[in-house]
């Protein structure tokens, strides 16, 4: 054989195990069935997936798409071993990025990469994002799963998501007839945490803290600290959705990387700033001890971390409270917590954030 012997190798010796794909790929059917919704026209299985708009109730659709992961967030998810909630963030990542632009996330396509696949592993991954695409009311119906050995640590993955979502002609957000003013209020949806963005700085500050991962968290002495800070990403699609439909809300803001400081200005028109005062909320107790813990500047930290504001939601004034009472009643903790401002030079100012934090 070419001056070579011959010597039977074959694919799973490379490092590639084609029975254990296949073995995932039938604990995911049943997970991805449970998502099914109107619109769904395939299982999985096949080179790809159809779905069709006009049957998930659309007359005019346009269609909207986002992708995204969740980031160094997976490094506390090895480092614990628990994988059953980073799936959560990652169709959240994405969903909650559709929500805001007007659009009902319609299906959702994982991307899980690894130098070696353990199907267990795989499974509570894909596992959560099935609950995922149930709290968004999307269906999972597709995916890729990659085995690269050589390319990833052994016991480490990558994981990424694509979502796309539906509205009719006309209706998206921020609405062009409708377009945020000075006085329109800003209104806050809790985050549940950290959500999946900053955990560079997150694992900087555990590290410089000296605390392990397994032990008690310091602002909640219920969960481990790795526990604590996996909570995952809130999914805002219901009740922004809903909200959006009832009408009365000109532009929503997804508070991901960036911060407060970054992403409102996102849905401001030219000229447009926005002041906002901390104590008008109160954040998870995690933020506040991030901040004692690392000695981060209230700036930075509304430049990286959502500060317990997970959505932000913008509303003439008049029609503020009914939308917050909307929010509440659809599960949410929603209130007001600044105004729009005539001042492009402020860009976003944040009065008080201590108090938000509990470090005042």
């Amino acid at each position: 054989m070419y001056g070579r012997r011959a010597l039977g190798l074959t694919y799973k010796d490379a490092g590639v195990d084609i029975a254990a794909g296949n073995e995932l790929v039938d604990t995911i059917k049943p997970l991805a069935a449970a998502t099914r919704r109107s619109g769904t026209m395939d299982a999985l299985g096949g080179f790809g997936a159809s779905f069709d708009p006009r049957a998930a109730g659309y007359d005019d659709p346009i269609l909207v798409a986002a992708t995204d992961g969740v980031g160094t967030k997976l490094k506390l998810a090895f480092d614990t071993k628990q994988y059953n909630s980073i799936g959560i963030d990652l169709v959240a990542m994405c969903v909650n990025d559709l929500v805001v632009q007007g659009a009902e996330p319609l299906f959702f396509l994982d991307y899980f990469a690894t130098g070696g696949l353990e199907p267990d592993v795989a499974a509570k991954v894909i596992a959560g994002v099935s609950e995922g695409c149930k709290q968004a009311g999307c269906a999972l119906i597709g995916g890729e799963t990659a085995e690269m050995p050589g390319l990833y640590t052994k016991g480490e993955f990558d994981l990424a998501g694509f979502s796309v979502g539906a509205m009719e002609r006309g209706t998206g957000l921020p609405d062009p007839d409708r377009p945020v003013t000075a006085g329109d209020v800003i209104i806050g949806l809790a985050s549940d945490g950290v959500h999946s963005n900053g955990y560079s700085l997150v694992r900087k500050i555990v590290d410089a803290s000296g605390r392990e991962l397994g032990e008690a968290a310091p602002f909640d002495t219920s969960r481990t600290l790795g526990t604590a800070l996996l909570t995952p990403t809130r999914i805002y699609v219901a009740s922004c959705l809903a909200a959006v439909r009832t009408g009365g809300i000109n532009a929503l803001a997804h508070i991901t990387g960036g911060g407060l400081l970054e992403n409102i200005p996102r849905v401001l028109p030219e000229g447009l700033g926005v002041e906002i005062d901390g104590s008008h909320w109160t954040a998870p107790p995690v933020f506040g001890w991030l901040q004692e813990q690392g000695g981060v500047e209230s700036r930075e930290m509304a430049r990286t971390f959502n500060c317990g504001i997970g959505m932000v939601a913008i509303a003439a004034a008049d029609q503020a409270a009914a939308i917050i009472d909307n929010l509440n009643q659809s599960g949410e903790q929603a209130r007001a917590i600044g105004e729009v401002v005539t001042d492009a030079d402020v860009g976003v100012r944040i009065e008080n954030l201590q108090a938000a934090l509990g470090t005042a």
